[in-house]
């Protein structure tokens, strides 16, 4: 293959992944009215239309001015959708674009995005080597539909998203797999892709430990509510249990308990019985902590978590992008991309194993782990402060392996999420894992 026509299969897969993003923010800003895209569902998230406009203004930022180096489309919005001048709470009394204002603009945009797409090489400069700014664009975009679905969970009122259910799962719960001791790679310094905080690849030793094949289930974390979970200070955190007790946590976020007992959880406007076999979804990593207390276990590090998607036990190397290799992910291998609107059942997925044997480590639910968000050694700001190294430091624990909502592109065996330890919106779950002697 040429260089020319390298250059051409990169650019169509370029504009594949910024087209899928486009039409997931479009879908997500159809499916309400104009006058909920203004409402703001929750303090904790913005209002829909402000995302909106915020996706557009950092593709103008990114590919038409900095790459393209082309005039601004429109300066004066830059302050308005600074996320970090103006806080969430904040953003409703903005004088922020509306709904048609919005869409405008973001179409504008992504029109003289596309012809920048077509006139850049993607060589030389780092910024557009292999396409690497406009894949961190259609990341930004799918982070934020993620939120966005988030804020979807959030709102009241009846359905306004649809989608099929999971596959069904053919597995129980309990079985784990033991990771031998020695070194891996951690990180990427290969894939075109990755953002900074995932680089640079380093070797990491680990002793021998175990790790669940699948996430916690909500019929474990139901035994663990029966068995007083909420109510036994000695299994929380000094932190936690103040947190707990202070924003009164007795289950996971959106489960409602019956008089009868039984429980249900409401998302995106159904509610259904709790399914024992579904990962348990919208905990935080203080509700996370405790259950690992309880059930004589912890939760496995950040180091741990990415050793057991990508160690090959055979070959004794760090494997691919995910799981199972460097292939983009399958209906098969993997609930991404919000093919559906919640966790498949444990077992749904065994074509998305680790070499190691570990299941559904992508897609299902985000995984908390006892890390904290800290740089890897020498690493290097990429190309802006504000993605990751203005975080290190601060008071987050990193999540790993994607929710139902996470778009493939904005996920992979090195990526690195992470959020405070109090957060429940997010679609997050956990594993555990326990020391081996």
């Amino acid at each position: 293959m040429t260089t020319t026509d390298t250059g051409s299969v990169e650019r169509r897969r370029l504009a594949e992944v910024l087209r899928r993003a486009r039409e997931r923010t479009a879908g997500l800003t159809d499916a309400v009215s104009d006058s909920e895209l203004r409402a703001q569902h929750s303090e904790l998230m913005s209002p829909l239309v402000w995302d909106l406009a915020h996706i557009g203004n950092q593709e103008e930022l990114w590919l038409i001015r900095e790459v393209g180096r082309r005039a601004p489309i429109r300066a004066d919005l830059d302050d308005l959708y600074d996320a970090f001048r103006h806080s969430r709470s904040s953003r409703p009394g903005l004088p922020i674009l509306d709904p048609t204002q919005a869409r405008e603009y973001t179409a504008a945009v992504r029109a003289h995005a596309l012809e920048v797409l077509d006139s850049t090489p993607l060589t030389g400069d780092r910024l557009v080597d292999r396409g690497f700014a406009f894949a961190m664009i259609a990341q930004h975009e799918q982070q934020h539909d993620e939120t966005m679905l988030a804020t979807h969970q959030l709102r009241a009122g009846s359905a306004a998203l649809t989608a099929p259910k999971p596959p069904a799962g053919n597995a129980v719960p309990g079985d784990e797999i033991v990771v031998p001791a020695g070194e891996f790679t951690m990180g990427t310094d290969t894939d075109p892709w990755a953002l900074d905080n995932e680089s640079p690849a380093h070797r990491v030793h680990l002793p021998t430990y175990a790790i669940d094949r699948f996430p916690v289930t909500n019929g474990q974390y139901l035994a663990f509510i029966a068995d007083g979970g909420y109510q036994r200070r000695e299994l929380w955190s000094a932190r936690g249990w103040e947190h707990r007790v202070t924003a009164d946590l007795t289950a996971p976020q959106f489960w409602e308990r019956d008089s009868d007992g039984s429980w249900w959880r409401r998302a995106f406007g159904v509610r259904n019985p709790v399914r024992p076999n579904q990962p348990v979804v919208h905990v935080c990593f203080h509700e996370a902590e405790a259950f690992a207390r309880w059930a004589g276990k912890r939760l496995p590090t950040e180091t741990e978590w990415e050793k057991a998607a990508r160690f090959d036990p055979v070959t004794g190397r760090s494997g691919g992008r995910y799981p199972w290799g460097e292939d983009d992910p399958t209906a098969t291998q993997a609930n991404l991309g919000q093919r559906h609107l919640e966790p498949a059942d444990i077992g749904a997925y065994p074509d998305g194993a680790s070499a190691l044997g570990v299941e559904q480590m992508f897609g299902d639910v985000w995984e908390w782990t006892s890390s904290d968000f800290t740089a890897y050694p020498e690493f290097a700001m990429f190309p802006y402060p504000e993605y990751s190294e203005v975080f290190f430091g601060g008071d987050y624990k990193m999540l790993r392996g994607g929710s139902f909502g996470t778009d493939p592109v904005a996920v992979r065996s090195t990526f690195r999420n992470w959020d405070h330890p109090i957060r429940r919106q997010i679609f997050s779950g956990f594993r555990l894992a326990r020391d081996v002697d």
